[in-house]
């Protein structure tokens, strides 16, 4: 059972049904915190809050809220003013609609929560809405109020208890005009190829193997000094030059980890660009009904032949295949260029 106090009490409002909840966060930080020092001496820098108009520091307790007016008029609002708004939310989280979880866009995804079961009289609501959210495949969409605004919320299931992740307005997510490249890119069929095996070569991974390697760097620093040690140094980075060949790069990534998986480096090489040698190796043209046929059928010869190296490299047989299939397109260029000279002599 998850020990955490409750941020928030309240209800689900279910249709005609409560169920009585509690609200607790479902994440927390790990984050290494810092405070602001005197660079000079060490002592710490604090922040103390004075009222402007007896100018005196006050206490945490004497404070309140207030809002600023137009025209610099501070309106002040209690506790009580924000827990009597007449609004259905202050003290439940209204069930508005159930829809598929695919139609929540991702960017508007906030804090998440957990909501516990109030007590033994919300023990039956409770599994009753969460075995209902099981067998729909849905997620709840409702608004609640929680720190002073009204808020959406998405609720679902997680393992035995139900979960709900605060949802920011449509209107508070960002729309990323212009944020593409302006200049049209095209993108070749080989690049895309060589994406999809770096994707698969990287594969998948078990999130739970991954840490914050950055907090665990930043612990040995304040580890060390605190034992009046020299912090360890970052290691040098690697030098790296200006990619130009983006299908050289992205040759190198899939080759780089597969190896690093233990692959055979051979596997990592993606053999296939001889298309890019029937352009330079069309003839010439020299004028005539029978010069332009014999150009015609060693282009088209040419072109078989690529076709055929390009097929057998595809299918990964090697680099002794790609040179077999190169010798035999040569050979024929080769016959291809006599037979034309011959009929051009005669």
């Amino acid at each position: 059972m998850l020990h955490v106090r409750s941020i928030w009490n309240g209800a689900i409002s279910f249709g005609l049904v409560s169920i009585p909840i509690k609200l607790v966060n479902a994440t927390e930080s790990h984050s290494i915190s810092f405070r602001q020092i005197h660079t000079e001496d060490g002592g710490r820098i604090r922040y103390r809050k004075f009222c402007e108009l007896e100018d005196r520091e006050v206490t945490q307790g004497e404070i309140g809220k207030g809002y600023e007016d137009a025209d610099g008029t501070i309106i002040p609002i209690t506790e009580e003013d924000l827990s009597s708004l007449p609004l259905p939310t202050a003290k439940t989280i209204e069930i508005v609609a159930f829809v598929p979880a695919d139609r929540i866009d991702p960017l508007q995804m906030d804090a998440a929560y957990y909501l516990q079961a109030g007590g033994a009289p919300a023990a039956k609501p409770y599994t009753l809405l969460r075995e209902a959210l099981k067998r729909s495949n849905k997620v709840a969409i409702a608004k609640f109020a929680l720190r002073g605004r009204e808020r959406l919320g998405m609720l679902r299931v997680v393992g035995e208890a139900i979960a709900m992740h605060g949802l920011l307005w449509p209107d508070e997510v960002r729309a990323p005009e212009g944020l593409a490249p302006d200049s049209p890119v095209s993108v070749r069929e080989q690049e895309l190829d060589l994406a999809d095996a770096l994707m698969d070569t990287l594969g998948e991974v078990d999130l739970e193997d991954l840490h914050d390697e950055y907090r665990e760097a930043v612990e040995e620093v304040i580890a060390a000094k605190a034992a009046g040690e020299a912090p360890p140094q970052a290691p040098e980075p690697a030098a790296g030059g200006k990619v130009l060949d983006l299908m050289a790069a992205l040759e190198s990534s899939v080759r780089a980890a597969r190896e690093s998986r233990g692959e055979e480096a051979e596997h990592a090489e993606v053999k296939s660009l001889p298309q890019r040698k029937t352009a330079r190796a069309a003839p010439k043209q020299t004028g005539g009904k029978k010069s332009t046929s014999t150009a015609k059928k060693t282009a088209a010869k040419k072109t078989t032949a690529a076709k055929k190296s390009t097929a057998k490299s595809g299918q990964g047989q090697g680099q002794g295949t790609t040179k077999k299939a190169a010798s035999k397109s040569t050979a024929k260029k080769t016959t291809a260029k006599k037979s034309a000279s011959r009929k051009r002599t005669a």
